[in-house]
């Protein structure tokens, strides 16, 4: 991806196994991983590249990173399948969206629009 000044250009989770989270994220949203040692892989395929920083327990935080998916309920269903644990649903207007904590901790969001909503 090209950088562009001031946009948001790489995201960081952390994660105390590696091979737990790239299993995960690679079955429940189709991302590809690269190993930079033992400590840290970066991920690709997420709209935004990132990284997860190995060994490390995530901490529950103000910050949110939201995925959005065409189909709600197939994405949700694939997390689940993946490993990941629905913690919250919820509509606002103009979409609904759920949150999940994946196996190692870090809880993100999937949202998608609803039809026939004003965003």
């Amino acid at each position: 991806m090209a950088q562009t000044n001031n946009h948001v250009d790489y995201v960081e989770f952390a994660a105390e196994d590696l091979s737990v989270v790239k299993a995960f994220y690679a079955a429940a949203f189709g991302w590809e991983f690269q190993d930079w040692g033992d400590t840290y892989i970066s991920f690709s395929g997420a709209g935004l590249d990132g990284g997860f920083r190995g060994g490390e327990k995530p901490v529950e935080g103000s910050s949110l990173t939201i995925l959005y998916a065409d189909n709600l309920e197939e994405s949700e269903k694939r997390v689940v399948d993946a490993g990941g644990e629905i913690v919250e649903r919820h509509d606002f207007p103009g979409g609904r969206r759920f949150h999940f904590r994946d196996p190692a901790g870090n809880i993100l969001g999937v949202w998608t629009t609803v039809e026939g909503s004003e965003a």
